[in-house]
């Protein structure tokens, strides 16, 4: 059975509840914040998990050609359709033999769920996502990316692929308000 209480023990428990979130709210109007100084001081303090899934690149061989041997692996395991691989086969010179050769492999970095299902399929360790996160744009369509046209040379930030800056446990770039 619950128990009941009166109208004046009611208001009572209300102004109780009330007085406890204003307590709540004014000790922390009070407190000094700090706020992360990003775009000014990101080249200098910015700190980025190497295992951060930011976007996904080719990989490259020494002489700067690509390791994709057009196989779709890695569009068949995206569930939701974010790369789209078109390919021809073409017989080689040397051998006689026909084999895929690219044409555009295309990468939506949109609808990129970054869930690295297509670099676990990828046989040939052709892609992997780095840790470049800066990738906002105004128009959708700049974020379809053709992979085999262009070279990944980094992100904006210096040692991006390596972390950013040091990471220092306790310290971080901010300004007191």
């Amino acid at each position: 059975m619950e128990k009941e209480q009166s109208y004046f023990g009611e208001i009572g428990h209300g102004i109780k509840t009330l007085a406890t979130g204003m307590k709540v709210t004014l000790k922390e109007y009070f407190t000094k914040k700090s706020t992360e100084q990003y775009p000014e001081n990101r080249k200098t303090t910015l700190h980025v998990a190497k295992r951060h899934r930011g976007r996904l690149v080719f990989k490259r061989n020494e002489d700067g050609s690509y390791k994709c041997t057009a196989c779709t692996l890695c569009e068949k395991a995206c569930p939701n359709g974010t790369i789209k691989i078109l390919a021809h086969m073409q017989e080689d010179p040397e051998t006689g033999k026909k084999k895929k050769v690219l044409d555009d492999y295309q990468y939506d970095l949109g609808d990129c769920m970054f869930c690295q299902l297509c670099t676990n399929a990828c046989n040939f360790d052709a892609i992997e996502f780095t840790n470049d996160f800066e990738n906002a744009t105004f128009d959708r369509s700049k974020l379809v990316l053709h992979l085999d046209k262009e070279v990944y040379q980094g992100g904006s930030l210096p040692n991006l692929i390596d972390g950013g800056a040091d990471l220092t446990i306790g310290k971080f770039n901010t300004k007191t308000k």
